[in-house]
């Protein structure tokens, strides 16, 4: 089985919907998608999600699960001296590093910080809710991996948000989200993409063969957009600095 996790197009996050630039990014993955094979789509129920796979869903003629678990991963934390609270994936490298559990698997959660923001509830409502949509596609989460019920080559789609998605792909990965919020970046449209190894009949494995491909918008002469990312050089003034 293939899984397929797409971030939403370029936001208007006041309006919960997309910018011009996020609509046409949005008309270019559809150019891309539109070829390829999809069984199932679950979409996040925020607007800039759903507005993202629109396109998709209209050229291909299908029709989305819409999830509440899809929706951006929000738990809010105090980060000890950044001042006021903020969403748990917005921390600065130089302190959260400091805290060894943040980059093991099964300790990350259990810090003070996270256990006030109620992160580790959070995080399992998501993983627990997207292991039940692949257990309804045959493979069925037991410990680090799956066993297969079910063998096939479907392709099941995600259209969300990335603090979303890095939830995702550390359960699927078996690593801490804090490695995924804040080593990796995926930008607007871009897709994601894992694939079941099953080198023992009844087993199975993800591996990630693409992460944040946006070839589809060099494809249409559209630039990646910035949003979620920082500054390269600190002297940068033009780039997003906090």
């Amino acid at each position: 089985m293939k899984i397929m996790i797409i971030r939403h197009g370029d936001p208007d996050y006041e309006h919960d919907t997309l910018t011009e630039k996020g609509w046409r990014e949005a008309r270019a993955l559809a150019d891309q998608l539109e070829r390829l094979p999809m069984d199932a789509v679950y979409v996040s129920p925020l607007g800039r999600a759903k507005d993202t796979a629109a396109p998709t869903l209209e050229r291909k003629g299908m029709e989305a699960v819409t999830c509440d678990w899809l929706r951006e991963f929000w738990p809010r934390i105090h980060r000890g001296s950044e001042g006021p609270d903020r969403i748990v994936w917005d921390w600065l490298p130089a302190e959260w590093t400091q805290e060894e559990r943040y980059f093991e698997r099964n300790r990350w959660m259990d810090t003070e910080v996270m256990e006030e923001g109620g992160v580790g509830e959070s995080y399992r409502y998501v993983t627990e809710s997207f292991d039940r949509a692949l257990a309804s596609h045959g493979y069925v989460r037991e410990g680090a991996f799956y066993r297969v019920e079910r063998a096939n080559n479907d392709t099941i789609v995600f259209f969300c948000h990335f603090g979303l998605e890095s939830v995702l792909l550390s359960h699927l990965l078996n690593v801490s989200p804090m490695i995924v919020w804040h080593g990796f970046c995926a930008a607007p449209t871009s897709v994601t993409v894992l694939r079941s190894e099953e080198r023992r009949e009844g087993s199975a494995y993800f591996r990630m063969s693409n992460f944040g491909d946006t070839s589809h918008l060099y494809a249409a002469g559209e630039p990646e957009a910035e949003s979620a990312r920082f500054c390269e050089c600190f002297m940068n003034m033009d780039e997003r600095h906090d």
